[in-house]
């Protein structure tokens, strides 16, 4: 049954990204607004219900452990300000997901290129002075088994370049909800938790973020 309802959400979502195209080119400045009612249109065809543990607190940044395209999903709907994600350049160079990275100004990294911290910087900036709050999966790709994938740097250069405040949010269970890879859809429970901000004056701030995540997840 998780593989039939796989294909048939693949279907419905597909058609869906491609009238929030659409409506990107309609109305551009609008893009939040349609964002969120995508997001939460996700969550009525998946059936998922959230369960969150703590709040979200006036960050700049937050960095989500990462296993799902759920997790996108989620934040998108719940999370109360414009978030800003950070992806991988080669996703914003496909043909329609391309266009859902470019209108709401999302962040595109070649991470094969070492100069591109620099420009991650500076795109970082010009979306935190805008009122934007930056979202990162500080693992860099989807993980499947239960314990964080070591941390990627970016997440840490960012933070204290910019003197951002950040943070940690843990997801639970999306993969099992939602597996593209596997094709499979379910509807159950999500666990969430919102960690307090990071402290950065702590010199081992980020690596203590990890392991304060990890023991988050696997509380829950």
């Amino acid at each position: 049954m998780a593989k039939i309802r796989g294909w048939i959400y693949a279907f419905i979502c597909a058609l869906s990204i491609l009238f929030i195209v659409i409506l990107f080119k309609i109305a551009p400045k609008k893009n939040w607004k349609f964002r969120r009612k995508w997001a939460k249109l996700q969550r009525f065809l998946i059936g998922y219900k959230l369960i969150k543990n703590g709040e979200f607190e006036d960050a700049d940044m937050i960095m989500i452990n990462h296993k799902s395209m759920l997790d996108i999903i989620i934040l998108e709907e719940i999370y109360p300000k414009n978030l800003a994600w950070i992806a991988k350049k080669e996703i914003g160079e496909m043909r329609v997901f391309g266009e859902i990275l470019k209108t709401p100004k999302m962040i595109a990294v070649d991470r094969k290129n070492p100069r591109s911290i620099v420009k991650l910087i500076k795109d970082a900036k010009d979306r935190v002075e805008n009122g934007r709050v930056l979202a990162i999966f500080p693992e860099g790709t989807r993980g499947r088994s239960d314990k964080l994938l070591k941390f990627h740097t970016g997440a840490k250069v960012l933070a204290e370049k910019l003197n951002l405040k950040v943070q940690p949010i843990v997801l639970k269970d999306t993969l099992y909800n939602l597996d593209v890879k596997k094709v499979e859809v379910r509807s159950s429970d999500i666990k969430m938790t919102c960690l307090p901000l990071c402290d950065l004056s702590d010199p081992e701030w980020f690596e203590k973020a990890r392991k304060d995540m990890q023991k988050a997840y696997d509380e829950m």
